[in-house]
């Protein structure tokens, strides 16, 4: 267990050195980084949506007891807009959360945060609701088998 949090904090590590060495070149100016209770994430306006998500997952968060609120809504802190729901409406895509409302049952406002549409890409729905499901249910046992561990989740952003 121990090389795998140092791998993991490595690979964290790494990925943050690369981000904040290349900011001058990724970072457009009507793109954010916005801050809320449990996730920090990367907007990209471009997009309407977040190009990354971090969060961190601890032991003691895994075992709260919030429901899920399911109160999908626009981000108040995305200045220019976030997605919104009718930008799904009968387009076949679920909203699919990039910090899981599951990992969020710690507190009511993270819980109520992660229904925000600035956490939500579109997601084939036998993907949001098959391998993405199981993907967030492992990254749940490794938190609690690890104490705590630090999470990054992002869509493939591309034309077309």
């Amino acid at each position: 267990m121990k090389s795998y949090k140092i791998f993991l904090l490595l690979i964290v590590g790494l990925s943050f050195l690369l981000i904040s060495s290349c900011a001058a070149h990724v970072y457009a100016p009507k793109d954010d980084i916005i801050r809320h209770t449990a996730y920090t994430l990367k907007y990209k306006e471009k997009y309407e949506q977040a190009e990354w998500v971090l969060y961190k997952l601890t032991a003691e968060r895994v075992k709260g007891s919030y429901k899920r609120t399911n109160d999908f809504r626009p981000d108040p802190m995305v200045k220019t807009g976030s997605a919104t729901l009718s930008d799904y409406k009968g387009s076949g895509y679920d909203r699919g959360h990039l910090a899981p409302a599951g990992d969020m049952k710690w507190s009511t406002t993270a819980m109520s945060e992660s229904f925000y549409m600035s956490n939500m890409s579109p997601q084939n729905p036998g993907f949001n609701r098959g391998i993405w499901k199981k993907l967030e249910g492992q990254v749940r046992t490794w938190a609690t088998d690890n104490e705590e561990i630090y999470i990054v989740t992002g869509p493939v952003l591309s034309e077309g």
